[in-house]
């Protein structure tokens, strides 16, 4: 049996059994006013962080999630989009259409401001969406790619890139682990389908996402998510790993390379009241800014005693010089 065929297998039980020790998000829930949540998506909330941001979801977007779950995430798109078909759901595993399809009509009445219409559910194959070129604003998926192997990978990417307009987002949650899962676990199909032996070290799941070309990205969020030890997984070594949140901006690729921000910030406490680097980023006296890798590479390099680079916190929530 294929790690595809696996990963079908095993959410089409978590979809008619929820199970609520299957995945556990490292975010709570959004509270926002007028939002009610209902106790059955929360079970079946398969995800490992979130992939929802108010500031991803200005002006009525167009938003697609691939893997739907017990639809959580799509109903909370939908509290920003709110118009029919605004959040296309796709997943390959029909059962759990059937259930967020349920879902939603809890939510419906639970919710004076939700329709169930304002989700258009699609059966479908991340690795070939039914969605039209260009289309999309935002799409997201949460513990979804970390399953894929290296080719599927590359071509679901592919796909949300094809999708997308120009400088439409790509957000996602996703398990990562500094060393190779693979030398490590046994059982890899069944482990991968529970998206665990797929997590990858985010230097390599950063290069995915510009190897296909999104210009910009944005590491969001890391935070500890699960250990794998060989008491209760098929591993010889205890394993440590994160989840960690991420926007891929469809952005052109600058000629000198991607712009990725890792939470580095640049402070200049110099003698006038900013510093200008010429090359389009001011850096105010004794203001904190936010800057890429990149930059803060360039800044760095330019060896001046009266500029800070701060190391990466793999927390970023936007703005800077970049």
């Amino acid at each position: 049996m294929s790690y595809l065929e696996t990963t079908h297998d095993v959410y089409k039980e978590a979809a008619l059994t929820p199970d609520v020790g299957l995945c556990c998000t490292t975010n709570p829930i959004w509270e926002l006013p007028g939002l009610k949540i209902p106790k059955i998506m929360q079970e079946m909330n398969y995800g490992c962080g979130s992939t929802v941001n108010a500031r991803d979801l200005t002006n009525n977007p167009k938003v697609l999630y691939v893997g739907v779950g017990g639809g959580m995430e799509l109903l909370q798109f939908s509290y920003f989009s709110r118009q029919k078909s605004g959040v296309i759901g796709i997943d390959v595993v029909q059962e759990m259409l059937e259930a967020s399809r349920k879902n939603f009509i809890e939510a419906e009445e639970q919710n004076d401001w939700f329709k169930s219409e304002f989700v258009d559910l699609r059966f479908g194959d991340a690795l070939n969406l039914p969605v039209e070129d260009n289309s999309i604003d935002v799409a997201a998926q949460n513990c979804l790619f970390n399953i894929f192997k290296a080719e599927d990978l590359k071509k679901a990417i592919e796909e949300m890139y094809r999708v997308l307009k120009p400088h439409g987002r790509l957000v996602m949650s996703d398990p990562t682990c500094e060393q190779p899962m693979n030398d490590t676990l046994r059982n890899d199909e069944r482990l991968r389908a529970l998206c665990l032996s797929g997590s990858l070290p985010i230097a390599e799941y950063v290069k995915a996402l510009t190897d296909v070309g999104f210009g910009t990205i944005e590491i969001r969020a890391r935070k500890p998510y699960r250990i794998l030890d060989p008491k209760n997984y098929e591993t010889d070594e205890l394993i440590y790993i994160e989840s960690i949140e991420v926007a891929a901006i469809k952005d052109p690729m600058p000629e000198d390379g991607p712009c990725i921000f890792t939470g580095k910030a640049a402070i200049y406490y110099g003698d006038e009241d900013y510093f200008d680097d010429k090359k389009g980023h001011i850096l105010l006296k004794n203001q904190p800014i936010a800057v890429c890798d990149k930059t803060a590479g360039a800044i760095a390099d330019l060896g001046r005693d009266d500029i800070f680079i701060s190391e990466s916190t793999y927390h970023y929530d936007g703005g800077g010089c970049c």
